[in-house]
C-alpha cells in the first residue's frame, strides 16, 4: 500500500518528494516490514494477553503429560493471533499489492490460522485438550494445501496471473499432459545442474506434502516456551534470502538458481514474519506469559512450506527445519510402533519416553530451558548449512 502511495506522490511531485523513491528498494521495505511487525507485536502484546486472560482462554494441559507442565495450566493461549496481526498489517503496508506470490502465501497463512483458531477454540471453550479431531483438521489443511499447490504448479513458471490462466487452460485442453517448464523441477541442493522433473501431478503432490507437512511439523514442535517460534524466525529469514535471490535475475543467474519473477517480494513477508515472531518471543520466553496455540503454529508452518515451494527449496526447507522434521518423525514413529506392538503383543510399546521429541529429552532429565536453547542452536547450524547451498554447488 505504501509502495503504491510513494509511487503516486513521486509522479505528482517529482522534485519535492523524490526521496520517496527509496521505497522502490525491496530490501528497504523488508527492513521496514520487520520493524513494523516487531513494534506492532511489542505494542499490542500486553493488550492481547490481557484480553485473552479476561476471556479465560487458558491453556489446557494433558494429565498424562510432563508433570512439570501442569503449573502452566491456565496460561493464555491463542497468542498466535498476535503474530498474525503483525504479519498481516506489516505485509499489507510494505509489499507490492500486485504481487501474486505474497497473496497466495497470505491465503495459506491465514487459512491455516483459521483452522488453528477453531482447534484452539474447542480446546478452550469445550475444555477438550485434544481440540479438533485429526481427520477434520487434516481435511481442511489438505483442501487449502491442494488449492495452493494447484495454483503454484502453473504460477512459478509464469510472470502474471493471465499467463497462469493460459497455461492452465492449455493443460486442460491438452488432455492433462504431465509436463511443466524446468523452473518447476525439484532442485537438489549442493549440485549445479541436478534437478528432477515432477510434472503437474508430481508438483501438486509434493507441494501439498510440503505445505501440510510443514504446518503439522511446526505444530508438533510448539510444546515448550519459545521452542517453536525462534526456529520459525530463523528458517523464515533464511527462506527470505532464497526468495530475494530467485526473484533477482542477476543473482539467480550467477548462483545457478531458477529465476522466478515476483518471488523476491516474499522477502517482505518473511521479514514481517521474523519481526512478528521476535515480538511474540518477548512474551513467550520462559516462563511464558502466553502460548502460540494452533492458530499460530499451523499458520506459520504453512507459510514456511508455501515460501519453500515458490522458491523451489523444498529440500533445503527440510534441512533448515530439521528440528521440525525430527519432531514430526518422532510422533509418527511413536504412534506407528505403539499400534504395531499392541496388535502383535497385546501391549503397546514405545520407542521414545514420550513424543514429540522435546518431551523425550525432558523425561531424560533435560530442563525445559536446556531443550529449547539446544534446539535453537541446532536450528541455527542447520540454517547455515542451508544457506551454504547458495554457493556450494
Amino acid at each position: 500500500m505504501l509502495l503504491a502511495l510513494s509511487q503516486l506522490l513521486t509522479q505528482l511531485y517529482p522534485e519535492q518528494l523524490g526521496f520517496l523513491r527509496v521505497f522502490q528498494y525491496l530490501t528497504f521495505r523488508a527492513v521496514l516490514a520487520a520493524m513494523t511487525s516487531l513494534l506492532i507485536g511489542l505494542s499490542f502484546g500486553p493488550w492481547v494477553i490481557r484480553k485473552l486472560t479476561e476471556l479465560k482462554i487458558g491453556q489446557p494441559v494433558r494429565e498424562y503429560g510432563v508433570q512439570a507442565h501442569l503449573q502452566k495450566r491456565g496460561t493464555p493461549t491463542m497468542g498466535g493471533v498476535l503474530v498474525l496481526i503483525g504479519i498481516g498489517v506489516s505485509t499489507l503496508l510494505w509489499f507490492d499489492w500486485s504481487n501474486r506470490f505474497v497473496w497466495i502465501v497470505m491465503v495459506v497463512t491465514f487459512g491455516f490460522g483459521a483452522i488453528g483458531w477453531a482447534d484452539d477454540w474447542r480446546k478452550v471453550v469445550k475444555k477438550d485438550p485434544e481440540g479438533m479431531r485429526s481427520r477434520e483438521k487434516f481435511f481442511w489443511q489438505s483442501l487449502i494445501g491442494l488449492v495452493a499447490a494447484l495454483y503454484l504448479a502453473f504460477s512459478v513458471s509464469e510472470t502474471s496471473n493471465l499467463r497462469v490462466l493460459e497455461l492452465f487452460v492449455r493443460w486442460v485442453t491438452s488432455g492433462f499432459s504431465n509436463e511443466l517448464p524446468p523452473k518447476a523441477d525439484l532442485m537438489v541442493p549442493f549440485f549445479k545442474t541436478v534437478s528432477y522433473p515432477l510434472g503437474v501431478f508430481g508438483f501438486i503432490a509434493l507441494s501439498w506434502f510440503v505445505i501440510v507437512g510443514a504446518s503439522n511439523a511446526v505444530n508438533f514442535t510448539d510444546g515448550l516456551d519459545g521452542l517453536a517460534i525462534m526456529p520459525v524466525v530463523m528458517v523464515g529469514s533464511a527462506l527470505g534470502i532464497f526468495a530475494y535471490i530467485t526473484g533477482n535475475a542477476v543473482f539467480s543467474r550467477y548462483l545457478l538458481f531458477p529465476h522466478i519473477p515476483g518471488s523476491g517480494e516474499l522477502l517482505v513477508f518473511c521479514a514481517a514474519l521474523a519481526g512478528a515472531g521476535l515480538a511474540f518471543l518477548w512474551f513467550n520466553a520462559n516462563p511464558a506469559q502466553v502460548f502460540m496455540g494452533d492458530v499460530g503454529a499451523l499458520s506459520l508452518g504453512g507459510a514456511l512450506g508455501t515460501v519453500a515451494v515458490i522458491t523451489r527449496q523444498e529440500i533445503v526447507l527440510g534441512i533448515m527445519g530439521g528440528i521440525f522434521v525430527a519432531e514430526a518423525l518422532s510422533v509418527m514413529i511413536q504412534v506407528t510402533w505403539f499400534k504395531y506392538t499392541k496388535r502383535k503383543y497385546g501391549e503397546g510399546r514405545r520407542v521414545f519416553l514420550m513424543a514429540p521429541l522435546h518431551h523425550h529429552f525432558e523425561k531424560k532429565g533435560w530442563t525445559e530451558t536446556q531443550v529449547v536453547v539446544r534446539f535453537w542452536i541446532i536450528t541455527m547450524l542447520l540454517c547455515l548449512v542451508g544457506l551454504a547451498s547458495l554457493k556450494l554447488r
